[in-house]
Parts: C-alpha cells; structure tokens; sequence
C-alpha cells in the first residue's frame, strides 16, 4: 500500500488499517526500525514483557491473601 506525506510530514493511515491495528486517536509511539519507521500504540508504563508475556507491574508492598480477604470483607459491607 502507498500513501502520501504532505509538507507537514503527515501520512494519513487508511480507516481499515487503523481499525485492524486497533489504532485510536492520540498519542502514536514512533519507532526507527532499520530502514523505516513502524507505528505502535503507547503502552502504559507498568506494563513489562517478562518471559513473552505482557505483564502489569506495581510499584509498594505486595498484597498477602490475608489483606486481600480484608478487602474482600470490607467491600460486602
């Protein structure tokens, strides 16, 4: 597919392309990728690949069983 860049330098994505992609309005996260450019959706910043998986991390103390019971509790009140 080609499309075009205009004195700007912005290149207009194809509505199919950008519905396919999951793209949406907002910030883009730019990458050089040898001797192109790719396109990412930004992920948020607690969001790591450990092992080839996404995972979400926290920063502070971990939760035990015993504080999320009292959450639990506290939340059917």
């Amino acid at each position: 597919m080609r499309s075009t860049m205009d004195k700007a330098g912005r290149v207009v994505l194809p509505a199919a392309i950008r519905d396919s992609l999951g793209f949406r309005p907002g910030p883009i996260d730019i990458v050089v990728d040898g001797t192109g450019v790719r396109l990412e959706m930004p992920t948020a910043d607690n969001v790591e690949e450990q092992d080839g998986r996404l995972v979400i991390t926290a920063e502070g103390p971990s939760l035990t069983a015993d504080d999320i019971r009292k959450l639990r509790v506290a939340d059917q009140r």
